[in-house]
């Protein structure tokens, strides 16, 4: 969807992203008079879509303008597109990049999404082009995986594991529900965050996307291959199973079990085959995969709280009750976590009292 763009002329950054690309406007053909607004997302960066070339000789077509103001990871996201291109995964190709200023220019993968082609098959009720979809994202997934190296990407180590964690009691327990988290509640999440955070370091540690997800994919009008990856700058180096619970268990789309597990096994036999350290145990590579969902959905109920009070972005707060959902069946189905099950219910009720309905 294009968005219109802003005419507020306090918009000083917007100008700055004007002028930068005036300067590189002859080289790839911008028409600078088509610059719109091509989508947001959850950080302060913003996306521009206008008319523009990659290359000369090249026919017409468009370009993506990023402002990215500082410290957002514009140098991140170029390393990061050079390591997934080198893994054959399809990425933008960066043109031109300002580190200090924050701008980039970079190839546009088109506006055919992920998100719209499966939700399309789901609302069709085609399964096989979504599965056909989610297998060749899982597939793009393996090739980034075997090129995994320690120590060239951040780690996902215990400190980030439970900062992430750390949202969930402070922005939804504390500021969107009103509870003071008590003695008792803080024990059950430590023990809980605990667990947790041993399985994820237990794991095998690969190349970890963290947003690798439907609404961060893009589907290929051409060659090279599905799915065109977008917003890949926090990528890290983590646990084997992240990426793949964050594909299926989503903010956006929700799956039947059979349709996971069809997924799951997928992905599974073919890490095995391509030779990456999956457990070979797939009953024990489900529970790590569930409970690794598990971490990632205790992180996002905090993240989009404090998207919605602090950086005045509400729309991520409907898809509060999937998170709610997807947390609650993986707590109630392993013994270890029941506590932290009953604590959902308990807070479910708070919700209800205050009118926070799920």
């Amino acid at each position: 969807m294009t968005l219109p763009l802003s005419k507020d002329s306090t918009d000083t950054r917007l100008e700055l992203l004007k002028a930068w690309l005036n300067a590189h406007a002859a080289r790839y053909a911008l028409e600078l008079d088509t610059l719109a607004p091509a989508s947001s997302d959850a950080s302060f960066r913003r996306y521009f879509r206008l008319a523009g070339k990659a290359a000369e000789g090249e026919s017409a077509g468009t370009l993506i303008a990023v402002d990215a103001p500082p410290p957002e990871k514009c140098r991140e996201f170029v390393q990061i597109a050079q390591l997934l291109e080198a893994a054959n995964v399809h990425v933008p190709r960066v043109l031109e990049v300002d580190f200090d200023a924050g701008f980039m220019l970079v190839t546009d993968l088109g506006t055919d999404s992920y998100l719209g082609a499966l939700t399309e098959a789901q609302s069709g009720d085609d399964p096989r082009r979504a599965r056909s979809l989610m297998r060749d994202a899982l597939d793009a997934l393996i090739r980034w995986q075997l090129t995994s190296r320690e120590g060239v990407l951040p780690p996902f180590d215990e400190a980030f594991l439970r900062r992430e964690m750390e949202l969930m009691p402070e922005w939804f327990i504390g500021r969107h529900l009103g509870r003071e988290v008590d003695e008792k509640t803080r024990g059950l999440l430590d023990r809980t965050f605990a667990l947790l955070i041993a399985s994820a370091r237990a794991q095998p540690q690969v190349f970890m996307l963290r947003d690798f997800m439907p609404r961060n994919l893009m589907i290929a009008a051409a060659p090279p291959v599905n799915p065109g990856v977008l917003d890949f700058q926090d990528a890290v180096y983590g646990p084997i199973t992240y990426d793949v619970a964050s594909l299926l268990r989503d903010a956006f789309l929700g799956w039947d079990e059979e349709f996971e597990l069809d997924c799951f096994v997928y992905y599974w036999e073919r890490a095995k085959k391509a030779g990456l350290p999956v457990d070979p145990d797939f009953g024990e590579f489900y529970r790590q995969l569930e409970w690794m969902g598990l971490q990632r959905h205790i992180k996002v109920l905090g993240l989009f709280c404090r998207i919605n009070y602090r950086d005045s972005k509400p729309h991520y707060m409907k898809d509060l009750p999937r998170f709610i959902g997807y947390a609650r069946k993986v707590a109630e189905r392993y013994a270890p976590l029941r506590p932290f099950a009953k604590l959902l219910d308990e807070l479910e009720g708070r919700a209800n009292e205050v009118g926070y309905t799920f």
